[in-house]
């Protein structure tokens, strides 16, 4: 057996418990929480008080024009010098949540947005509060324009993770880098690295395309009822 074969063989089990044990919790995580906190950011935006949108503009101004291995350094190396310790994966969730967070509220805002105002007034007319209107006829619709862009974030999400390698979590690409300082054999190791990335990303695209021609599915029946 070539010695190449050998070596991504005998990695590969290493690589795969570093994927399952800290990049997909990671992923996961990062994403339900940023996508709560994207939410709550496009909802302060489009109705909330002046303040609390200004304040919501702010944040998504700031993460989305730094860069995201900027801001991993700053909540990891840069807060300890005020005080603030955090473990690694802790600085990294807290870093991945609040990225995710600033891109998802601004694909929300766009969804929401592009919901008619009609729809709005049929929900009140049958005697619907705001939240309920919200809840039961905006956020549905707006969720089948969002999905597309959503699940390309969180496609994103997954190979983002290995910025975590920056701050000491031992996700997938840092098993990888602490392989190659025991084989130096980076090539071979990063190039498996990537094609456990690369198969992770094709399952989510193609679960991404069964979710969309699903919703395609549910919107023509919606359209079809009207």
């Amino acid at each position: 057996m070539p010695h190449w074969l050998q070596l991504m063989i005998d990695s590969l089990p290493l690589l795969l418990w570093a994927a399952v044990k800290f990049t997909i919790p990671l992923t996961l995580l990062s994403f339900v929480l940023g996508l709560t906190l994207g939410l709550g950011t496009a909802v302060a935006r489009l109705f909330g008080p002046r303040p609390l949108e200004l304040a919501a503009r702010f944040y998504v101004w700031v993460i989305r024009g730094t860069p995201l291995l900027v801001q991993l350094f700053v909540i990891f190396y840069g807060l300890p010098s005020i005080g603030v310790l955090l473990d690694a994966f802790p600085a990294a969730l807290i870093g991945f949540t609040l990225n995710v967070g600033a891109y998802t509220s601004e694909i929300i805002r766009a969804a929401i947005s592009s919901v008619p105002k009609g729809q709005w007034e049929a929900a009140y007319s049958t005697g619907m509060s705001w939240r309920q209107a919200m809840t039961r006829t905006i956020l549905p619709q707006a969720g089948r324009v969002a999905v597309p862009p959503l699940s390309n974030t969180f496609i994103s999400l997954v190979k983002d993770t290995s910025l975590a390698a920056a701050i000491t979590v031992p996700e997938l690409f840092q098993s990888a880098q602490r392989i190659v300082a025991t084989t130096y054999e980076p090539l071979i190791l990063y190039i498996e690295a990537a094609l456990i990335y690369l198969a992770m990303s094709s399952v989510l695209s193609t679960l991404q395309g069964r979710l969309e021609v699903r919703f395609a599915r549910y919107g023509g029946m919606l359209e079809a009822n009207r």
